[in-house]
């Protein structure tokens, strides 16, 4: 029993400081500007998931470009001289100058390939 006394005496209550209450709150602002900037910053998750569908809508633009470049090449390498595509010579011709032979009727549509 003499022992348990002597090790209840040594206990005693430390006095309030403000530091015993600023430090534990202190913590909580540290982890509330690191978790708000993971989340909301420059390369946080949602910077990331916004960037991750501007990939998405920019390779689909591209996979349509690429199309509509390959289609164009087609159109330019019939016009080259060793393979000349006269039916295609004479539609680019008609269209441009709008020559028409007589008796023709030209129908025009707003649809250009």
């Amino acid at each position: 029993m003499q022992g348990m006394r002597a090790v209840l005496m040594r206990v005693h209550k430390q006095p309030f400081t403000p530091w015993r209450l600023l430090r534990p709150l202190l913590w909580v602002f540290v982890a509330f500007y690191f978790i708000y900037h993971a989340l909301h910053g420059e390369r946080g998750l949602f910077a990331y998931a916004r960037e991750q569908r501007e990939l998405v809508q920019l390779q689909s633009e591209l996979k349509t470009t690429r199309a509509t470049r390959k289609k164009l090449e087609l159109r330019v390498s019939h016009l080259r001289d060793g393979s000349l595509d006269l039916d295609l010579l004479d539609e680019q011709m008609r269209r441009m100058l709008g020559v028409m032979k007589p008796g023709e009727v030209v129908v025009m549509t707003g649809v250009d390939d």
